[in-house]
């Protein structure tokens, strides 16, 4: 298995060991474009793997805080109490660099950034760069990729 985001089409897509598509997802990148350094809410591009898988068996719209379940469930209401907040819903892969000096160690360091792939709610627009930087996508989709990808799968994440 191997993923690759491309920020240009908002599109990840699922391989198989033979390069054949499996699946296409349409995601949501990092607002402020692309980037490594810390603080700069941009989408790391580069060679990373999934380091971590975080959610199994989370009901659809759990929310996550610091990668640990609140015990509450988005819901459009509970969105208009919080305006303006990036959610993390349902699943979490946290991504970790694997080039030294590009998106590993230090201040572009993508694991430290806590860079994930992570559902988001309904209202959520799709498509289009709007992410505090981590990839989001539709919470069905994000259960479907978790349940097909093991911890260490290779996530390559390009501007083409």
């Amino acid at each position: 298995m191997r993923l690759h985001i491309s920020v240009a089409r908002q599109l990840l897509t699922l391989f198989d060991d033979e390069r054949r598509v499996l699946r296409e997802y349409c995601i949501s990148t990092g607002k402020a474009g692309v980037g490594e350094v810390f603080g700069s809410f941009q989408t790391p591009r580069g060679r990373h793997l999934i380091r971590a898988k975080i959610g199994a068996g989370a009901p659809e719209n759990t929310i996550f805080v610091r990668r640990r379940p609140t015990g509450d469930l988005w819901s459009a209401e509970f969105g208009r109490l919080h305006p303006g907040r990036d959610w993390i819903l349902t699943r979490i892969l946290w991504l970790s660099g694997c080039e030294p000096g590009r998106n590993r160690l230090g201040k572009v360091d993508t694991m430290r950034r806590y860079v994930y792939i992570h559902g988001a709610p309904e209202n959520v627009q799709m498509g289009m760069p709007a992410s505090h930087g981590c990839i989001r996508m539709r919470n069905a989709d994000i259960v479907d990729l978790f349940e097909r990808v093991p911890v260490y799968t290779p996530v390559d994440i390009s501007e083409d």
